[in-house]
Formats: structure tokens, sequence, C-alpha cells
């Protein structure tokens, strides 16, 4: 069996490679930043790991850190982390041309022996020994045409080449040639190689088993320790490969090291591979390579032949990738800003409808503290059509609390807020579809002379018409009368609306129900602060709005205040909270089956909750108490804002109640029956001196706290 003992030629698995669509937007941003027309080699880092599927390989990868943020530094190698057991790092160079015609006129031969000779060189001077990396160094050309963002590129990994070819016999799974005790022995040394930071990273080295079956790892600078000792004595590598009759490349170059460095003509060689992070010596592979007397080789100052062009397909050609869809900024930000929302969806939230987000388009009215932290909410969610709306200009007071402003727009006067806070929505995120809106929304309470009228009709049709073209509305300003006709204009149109308001140390955060003509289950009532309880119990009536407990019709909050009453004094924690939960209740309205019909939910309900947890109607906070509590209010036949009447009234008069209800302090009390109301409530004396329980005690059970 002589040819058996010669065994056949020992044939490699190729090296595959695989890029990383960050790899390529790291060289773009560089490329344009920093490099410029400078088409000098660039040092990079690709990274490997022993194979760990029976049927799939390994790729030697490039990714992000491949590459330096900074290639002109003195020291402009890559930073990598060592002791990542899944990521062995080699040296590369990459040689990015200007041109698509430099790319195809490279020398590619003269740019492969060059690294080969590297590769000779630290083999010689024992280099190779000490960082073994070296001996899996690969090469990297490219052109990157960044304006239609296309990348052609082919990776080089240089082999040296023995000559005759080395023979292999004997190749076997690594559990066949270990007997049982001595199998149980390498995968112990192999784990706690591997779990070691010094170690587990470390692609080549040596395995050594004494005559009691023990196994031990060794760096290859141990081998004159365990050359001559008797033992059995591997020399092993991480192999990419999952093939179970091929070794892979690495053990090219890893052999002519063990020739040229120790003149071994017999090598038993070990295939690592893994399975779970663990050796799985079924899958690797024990074989023992012959080595004649190999041309070039003794010859130190005469480099081998070289090889290792990577093929495409089974061509020697170079590969091309089109980034356009990835690579744009905008596009890339668009991708990882959604990328919590995509990973809710794995496992903590399946149900999530990232398209209805999207594609919702939400009316702020109001750009200040509030208006401000929504927005930021909102974008967090997905949400990427927002229009503002305000009059005001940046004050030199706004930025500290009002997050979407710096000082520079207060200067001159200071920006309109609605256009400034557009610009900087922009600016946290390309993507964003905003719209400033600078108009005054009349209010009750603020009469306006008839050379005004004209201006003011046509505020409120620019505010119907942008309620009209937008899905959910916030209402976000520092008066409870400028609230008013936004809420009448969503309740005729039945929008999703959401009121945010703050006290001192207080907030209130509540849901609009749907409006009288949208919603099924309206009805009259003569309730008015009653309608405010801790149990949802009529299941008929539908939600009321801000002003459906009033018993006074909105008038001007500013006037005859001082400067703390007049604007909005607060603990500037407050608005950071009641804008995320506005910001979640809306959420949870988008997410639940019946929408803006959606019935109170409590906690104490016992209804069913949604994956979003249940949908309050109001959300009454106090950071005095550092609580909060959940209420419901049913609509009020008496309401100014949302009542049949009123939006009845609306709907027949238009622009005409709009003014009347503006400028007659009363009108709303009048119409909608509130003046009758109070004028009955007067009427009630209580004598509280000669009122007794009978009971005789002091006693405050009957009492209720809210």
């Amino acid at each position: 069996m002589a040819a058996n003992d010669k065994g056949s030629i020992l044939q490699f698995a190729p090296f595959q490679s695989l890029v990383d669509e960050g790899f390529w937007h790291r060289l773009s941003s560089l490329k344009l930043n920093e490099l410029g027309i400078d088409d000098s080699p660039i040092p990079i880092t690709g990274f490997f790991a022993p194979c760990a599927h029976s049927q799939v390989s390994n790729h030697l990868t490039l990714l992000s850190e491949s590459l330096a943020s900074e290639v002109s530094s003195e020291s402009s190698a890559p930073l990598t982390t060592k002791g990542n057991r899944n990521r062995c790092s080699v040296p590369g160079i990459l040689y990015n041309t200007n041109t698509v015609e430099s790319f195809h006129a490279l020398d590619k031969l003269s740019l492969l022996k060059s690294e080969a000779k590297k590769i000779w060189e630290d083999i010689l001077s024992g280099k190779a020994i000490e960082d073994s990396s070296v001996l899996a160094r690969f090469l990297l050309i490219s052109f990157a045409d960044l304006k239609k963002w296309n990348f052609h590129y082919w990776f080089a990994f240089p082999a040296l080449v023995l000559n005759p070819p080395a023979t292999v016999v004997e190749l076997k799974p690594a559990s066949h040639w270990f007997n049982l005790e001595e199998a149980e022995s390498v995968s112990s040394s192999f784990a706690q190689w591997r779990s070691s930071n010094l170690t587990s990273d470390t692609p080549f080295f040596l395995v050594n088993i004494d005559s009691s079956s023990q196994a031990s790892i060794k760096h290859l600078r141990d081998f004159e320790a365990c050359k001559n000792n008797g033992e059995k004595l591997l020399f092993g590598f991480y192999d990419p490969c999952h093939l179970p009759n091929n070794p892979g490349w690495p053990l090219r170059n890893f052999l002519a090291l063990i020739y040229s460095r120790w003149n071994l003509k017999s090598v038993n060689f070990l295939c690592y591979r893994e399975n779970r992070g663990f050796a799985d010596l079924t899958l690797s592979l024990v074989g023992k390579a012959l080595i004649d007397d190999t041309q070039g080789f003794r010859d130190q100052q005469c480099m081998p032949n070289v090889v290792g062009w990577e093929l495409n397909r089974g061509k020697k050609c170079h590969k091309s990738i089109n980034l356009a869809k990835s690579m744009d900024p905008t596009r890339l930000a668009i991708s990882a800003a959604d990328l919590n929302l995509r990973l809710m969806r794995w496992r903590a939230l399946p149900s999530l409808n990232i398209n209805i987000l999207s594609s919702l388009k939400c009316l702020l009215l109001g750009a200040g503290t509030l208006g401000c932290q929504v927005a930021r909410m909102l974008m967090a969610w997905g949400i990427r059509k927002i229009t503002l709306v305000d009059s005001g200009r940046v004050a030199m007071s706004n930025p500290l609390r009002q997050s979407l402003y710096t000082m520079e727009d207060c200067l001159n006067g200071g920006e309109f807020k609605a256009e400034a806070a557009v610009k900087s929505l922009n600016r946290i995120f390309p993507a964003m579809e905003a719209e400033g809106v600078v108009i005054s929304i009349p209010m009750p309470g603020h009469p306006v002379s008839d050379n005004e009228a004209a201006s003011m009709l046509d505020d409120c049709r620019r505010l119907d018409d942008l309620i009209n073209s937008h899905d959910a509305v916030f209402l976000l300003t520092d008066t409870r009368e400028s609230r008013w006709l936004p809420t009448l204009l969503c309740a005729n149109t039945n929008k999703v609306t959401i009121t945010a308001a703050l006290g001192f140390d207080s907030f209130l955060v509540m849901r609009h129900g749907a409006g009288p003509s949208g919603s099924c289950h309206d009805s009259t009532s003569q309730t008015n602060i009653a309608n405010l309880s801790l149990n949802a119990t009529n299941t008929k009536q539908r939600l009321g709005c801000y002003f459906c407990n009033d018993v006074v019709a909105p008038i001007d909050s500013t006037a005859n205040r001082t400067l703390d009453q007049q604007c909005t004094v607060t603990r500037p924690g407050l608005a950071p909270i009641a804008s995320a939960i506005a910001v979640e209740l809306l959420v949870g309205i988008l997410h639940h089956p019946e929408g803006i019909y959606a019935e109170c939910e409590l906690s104490n309900s016992g209804a069913s909750e949604q994956p979003l947890g249940i949908l309050p109607h109001q959300i009454r906070g106090s950071l005095s108490q550092f609580s909060q509590m959940t209420l419901v209010g049913r609509s009020s036949n008496t309401c100014t804002a949302c009542s049949s009447l009123v939006v009845s009234e609306y709907r027949n008069r238009g622009m005409d109640f709009i003014l009347q209800a503006i400028n007659h302090p009363t009108y709303l009390e009048d119409l909608t029956g509130l003046t009758e109301l109070m004028k009955s409530t007067s009427s009630f004396q209580l004598d509280w001196d000669n009122y007794t329980d009978g009971s005789g005690d002091d006693d405050d059970d009957g009492c209720i706290e809210i």
C-alpha cells in the first residue's frame, strides 16, 4: 500500500469573505471627509472564528471597526478588542482607488506578492511565532463610487505554495483519532483556552498530550520545550471551514511556517471546529501532512510562489455591490432610528404596527415646553409627519426648558418657535417631514375689533384646515381658553385629541372622547363636576373633553395677572413626564381595536388589557407626592366645546358662531345652559352647623380622598 502511505495531495478549502455595510459606510466617510484623492494603502483588520456549524463555513469578515476612525494618525491601524472568542483579529491592507479604471489597472500579482512577502519575512524573523495572526494576513482592493453608492472589491488571502505540494494521510474526525480519555481532556483544555481573554483569539497553537492522556494547549513559542518529550504533539488552528474532507485555508501558511522554522516533514495537525461555543471533536479534523523537500524554502533570499485571489462564483473576477438604498445618510438614519421599534416586534411587542406610526400625521398646537418634548417622543415612536403651530418667538428663557431651541434661536428678537422647532427636528433626524405654522389661535375672552375680525377668521379657517388634514391633535398651549377652538374643531371632525396641561407640581394628560356626531354612545347628561369618577360604570355615554367638567365658559386667564401667573411656572421635571405619557396614550389609542371609541380602562376595572396595557381617559399626576392616578370623566350636554348643541351651532353658523363666542363672554354659557345652571345652584343654602349624622362620632370615614 505504498500509494496509501504517501497519501493524496492536501487540498485546502479557500477562505470566503463577507463585508458588513458598516465597513463601506466608514470607508465612505473617511473618503469624503479625510482621504480625498489620497489612495495610499490603509491598514485594516479582518475577523474570523472557528467553524460553528456542520453545514456552514465561517467567513473572514470586515466590520465598521475594521477601519480606524482617523487614518492620518501616527498609529493608523484599527483599534481592536482582544480576547473576543468569536472574532480572531487578523491584519490586512486596503488599496482604495479613485477611479474604476485605476481599480482595473492595479497590478494584482505584484500586490499579492508584496503581501505574501510580509508573511514570509514574519516567518523568517520569528514574528509569526509570537503573533500567529500574521499568517492569515489578507489584501483588499476596492473602488467606491460615492455618487451611485457602487462598491467594487476583490479579496486576496496570500498563501505560500509548497512545491511539491504536501500530501495527507489519515484525515479523520478528531473523535476517531483521540481515545475517550484524551478526547475528554482535549475538550476541557480547549474550554479553558477559549474562555481566557489572553488566548481565546489566538488562531494557531500546539496541542500536547502526555503519556497519561492529559491534554494541554500551548503557544507556538513553546514548541522547543514540547518536541523532545516523547508526547503526542499536534499543530492546531481555528478552522473556518466546515467540509469533512478538507482543512481550511489558514493551514497553508501554517505548514509553511512549520517546515521552514523547524524542518518538520511529518506534521500532525488539528482543524479545530466548534458547536455552540464548545469543541466539537466530531466536526473537527485530525490528519498527518507529509512535506517533501520544497524548492524555494531553503533559500531564504528567494520567496516561494504565492496564490490567493478569491474566486467569485468560480471565476477570477471582482465583486460588486450597490448600497444606494442603505448608504444614503438619510436612509441610514431611518434604518437606525427604527431599529428599537423593530426589535420590539421580535419578542416584547409582536403586534406593534410600525406602518401606522410612520404614516400618522400629528398636529401639535403649541411649540413650548410641552410641544418640544412631545415632538421628541413622537420621533422616538417612529412618527415622521409632525406639524407645529405657534405664534410666539424663542425667548432667552426658553432654551433651558424647551429642548428644541438653542441660544442662537433667541438672537435678533428671536426666531418663530414653530419654524425654529422644525429646523431642530430636521437636524436631529433628516427624514422628518416637519412643518411649522405661525398663526394665533383665536380665544374666547379675547375679543377682536372689526378691523381684526377678518384676520382672526382667516386663522380660524387655517386651523380648521390643519385639523382636517391631520390624524391626531395635541393640545399643548399654556392657557385654558386657547384650547377651546381646537377642542370644538376636533369634536366636529372626530379627531384623536390629546390634552396635556401643567400646574406647578401637577399635570393632567387626557384623551378626548369621540365627537357627538361620531360616537354611537352619545346620550344626554345633566352632570358636570360629578362626571369625574374613579370607576367607569356608564359604558353607554361617551368620554368627555377637556371642558366637559367646567361650569363656566373659557375666559381671558392672563388679564390682571402678575408675571409668575402669566408664565407657565412649573417644576422642570414635570413637562417631560406629562409629554411622555401623552405620546404613550396616543400609541395606546392607535393600537386599540376600537381606537378613538375605546372605553376607559382603569387599573381596577377588570378590563382585558391590550398589549400596551390599559387605556385610561385621564391621568393626573403630582410631583409633590410622586403619585399618579387614572380617572374617567363623561361627556356633558352643557359642555361649551364638544356638546351636541355647540357642535351643531358651529355647523349651522360657521365663522359667525366663532366670532360671537370670542367677542361675547357669556354667549357660550347662555347657549349651553350653564347660566341657568349657575343661577339654580346659587339658590341652594346648606346649614352645615345644624347638620349631624346622628352618630356623635368625629370620624371621617365618609370622606373620599381623590
